[in-house]
C-alpha cells in the first residue's frame, strides 16, 4: 500500500452542551481529520488533540506540527505494509502519541477497505455490541448533577461516571449515589489531587464505587500505589499508563486494579490491543475510554472494545450525547440493554459527511504540497 495524499482537517464542533473536567470547561470540540489517500481507497482517521492543553500536552497546533513536518514525511515514498510498519517508521518522534494515533487510525481504515474486513476482525473483536457508559461533566449545583444523571439512565445508560475534582467530590459523588442506590456509578478525577489531599477521596469508598479514575499526577505511578493500599475500591489508571510498559509496571507495583485504555493516549491501536492482552495475562479488566470523538474516532473505539478482555462498560456513548450534527453519516444510537453495536463495514465501517466536515473545518492542508 503507498500512500499518495494526507490532507489534514482542523475542525472547530459545537457540543450540545457544556463539558467540564478538573481542568476546564469547552463548548466546543476541537480535533483534526486526517484523509489517506492510497491505491484508490480513501482511509479516515481522527487526532483527538483539543485547543487547550488540559488533559495531554498535546493540542490541535502542536498536532498539526508534528503531522506536518515529522509524519507526513514518513509515510510518502515507500510502499507501507501495516500499522506495525508505520509505528516502526515514526518511532524516532518521542511522544505526540495523539498525533500518531490519529494516522494510525486511517491506516488501519485503508487496510480494512482493502481486504474488505472491518476493523473488529481486524484486531480479534469478539462481539458485535458492546455494554457503554456516559461521563457526565461536573455541573453547576448538586442538583443539577443529580437531574444530568437521572436524564442519562432515563435515556438507558445504565453506567455513570461522574466527573469530580476538589471540593466537588464527596458529597456529589454521595448525592448521586443517593438518588440511584444501584447504578454501577465512577468518578473520574483527571489527576486533580496529589497524595497529600487524597484523603477527601476516603469518603468514596463506602460508596459502592466501580472504581475512582486517575486521583494523582498524569505522569504518577507509584503514588497511587500507595494510594491504592488504603482504598477498598479499585483505583483506575487513564493518563498515567502511555504504553503497554508503563501497564506492566503498574501491574507489577499494584498501582492500579484497573486500567482505561484509550488508544489515543497510547499512540495508536496497536498499542491499546497490547496492554489488553496483557491485562487479560494478568486477570486485570479494562475498559475504553472517550475523548468526545466524532464518529470517525467512535467508530474505532467501538471496534477496540470488541475484545475479550473490555468487560467493563466504555465511555463511548451515543452520537447525540455530544454532537447534534456530526462527520459521520451513520450516527451511533444506545440500544435498550446500554450497549452500541460494533460497525460492521469494511475498516472503520462509517462514510463521513463532506458537508459536515466542510461546515467544522477551519483550516486544511494537503501533503505533499505541491
Amino acid at each position: 500500500m503507498k500512500i499518495e495524499t494526507m490532507v489534514l482537517r482542523h475542525l472547530r464542533m459545537p457540543l450540545v452542551a457544556p463539558f467540564e473536567t478538573s481542568f476546564g470547561r469547552i463548548q466546543e470540540r476541537d480535533c483534526i481529520l486526517i484523509t489517506l489517500q492510497a491505491g484508490g481507497l480513501t482511509g479516515y482517521g481522527e487526532c483527538v488533540a483539543d485547543r487547550s492543553p488540559g488533559y495531554s500536552y498535546e493540542t490541535c497546533g502542536t498536532a498539526w506540527h508534528i503531522l506536518k513536518d515529522f509524519i507526513a514525511p514518513t509515510l510518502f515514498g515507500s510502499a507501507l505494509d501495516s500499522a506495525g510498519d508505520f509505528q516502526a517508521r515514526v518511532a524516532a518522534i518521542r511522544g505526540h502519541h495523539l498525533a500518531k494515533a490519529g494516522v494510525e487510525m486511517a491506516i488501519w481504515d485503508l487496510i480494512g477497505k482493502a481486504n474488505g474486513e472491518s476493523l473488529s476482525e481486524l484486531l480479534g473483536g469478539v462481539r458485535t455490541r458492546v455494554a457503554v457508559g456516559v461521563s457526565v461533566g461536573i455541573q453547576p449545583t448538586v442538583k443539577a448533577l443529580v437531574e444530568t444523571v437521572g436524564r442519562f439512565i432515563e435515556s438507558g445508560y445504565r453506567r455513570v461516571k461522574i466527573k469530580i475534582k476538589p471540593g466537588r467530590d464527596a458529597a456529589d459523588t454521595a448525592a448521586v449515589r443517593g438518588a440511584f442506590p444501584d447504578l454501577a456509578l465512577q468518578v473520574d478525577a483527571n489527576s486533580a489531587y496529589t497524595l497529600e489531599t487524597a484523603g477527601a477521596l476516603q469518603p468514596l469508598d463506602e460508596l459502592g464505587l466501580l472504581l475512582i479514575e486517575q486521583p494523582l499526577a498524569e505522569d504518577d505511578l507509584w503514588d497511587h500505589r500507595l494510594l491504592q493500599e488504603k482504598f477498598a475500591t479499585a483505583i483506575c489508571l487513564d493518563e498515567s499508563v502511555t504504553s503497554a510498559r508503563h501497564a506492566r509496571q503498574a501491574i507489577e507495583m499494584k498501582a492500579c486494579r484497573i486500567i482505561n485504555i484509550k488508544p489515543a493516549r497510547l499512540g495508536g491501536l496497536l498499542e491499546g490491543v497490547a496492554v489488553h492482552d496483557l491485562c487479560r495475562r494478568h486477570g486485570m479488566p479494562v475498559w475504553c475510554g472517550g475523548m468526545l470523538e466524532t464518529g470517525v474516532g467512535r467508530a474505532s473505539n467501538l471496534a477496540l472494545a470488541s475484545l475479550e478482555n473490555f468487560s467493563l462498560p466504555g465511555d463511548i456513548s451515543a452520537s447525540e450525547r455530544y454532537f447534534d450534527r456530526d462527520i459521520t453519516v451513520q450516527r451511533f444510537e444506545l440500544n435498550p440493554d446500554s450497549t452500541i453495536d460494533v460497525p460492521g463495514g469494511p475498516g472503520l465501517g462509517v462514510e463521513v459527511d463532506a458537508e459536515a466536515v466542510e461546515s467544522f473545518c477551519i483550516r486544511t492542508l494537503s501533503l505533499p504540497e505541491r
